[in-house]
């Protein structure tokens, strides 16, 4: 994330309006993964919270968070689709809470943006197919990152070694994401 977008989001009368940085890099990594390319347009007002109206005063303020937002949409969506992109610094595993906030708000923003590609990626990952099950797979994955102590509660109902199991979920998101986008842009390509 760029010096100048995790500036505008630390700024005290626009910190309560913005997503915070890890939910929004999670919403615009959701949006880079997404099958068909969706113009910023469409989506920037979701980053806070979809009011038409924009919380930035200034026209200069509303630019140059909508240029910091498309230059980190254009770096991950190059790093998904080369197998490059990594976890952001702060995401990680926690011996208390299983996982760090900023996982836990990555992985919210990330479900948050799949809703509005959702029928995209239902379309060309149609129910029944392996194409929905990498699909659901990687959700899965997402939803339990977001929500730690259910996941960890059910995979110790399965007699999984639950903190394990979790490390596992969480080293293989990485390799996950690249895979999805990587898949659904040789869906959308070929078609």
């Amino acid at each position: 994330m760029s010096s100048q977008l995790r500036a505008i989001l630390q700024k005290p009368e626009l910190a309560e309006q913005l997503l915070p940085e890890a939910q929004t890099r999670g919403f615009v990594t959701a949006m880079a993964a997404a099958p068909h390319l969706l113009d910023p347009a469409e989506w920037l007002a979701f980053l806070w919270g979809g009011d038409e109206v924009s919380p930035f005063t200034a026209q200069e303020d509303l630019e140059a968070y909508a240029n910091a937002i498309v230059a980190l949409w254009n770096e991950t969506r190059e790093a998904l689709l080369t197998n490059t992109w990594a976890w952001a610094e702060g995401c990680g595993l926690d011996d208390q809470e299983i996982v760090t906030e900023d996982t836990r708000d990555f992985a919210e923003g990330l479900l948050q943006g799949w809703q509005l590609a959702r029928d995209d990626w239902e379309t060309i990952m149609p129910e029944d197919t392996e194409d929905s099950a990498l699909l659901g797979g990687v959700l899965l994955s997402i939803s339990l990152l977001y929500d730690p102590e259910n996941a960890m509660q059910a995979l110790a109902e399965e007699g999984a070694d639950a903190l394990a199991q979790f490390g596992e979920i969480y080293k293989s998101v990485p390799m996950m994401l690249c895979g999805l986008s990587q898949r659904a842009h040789a869906l959308v390509s070929n078609a």
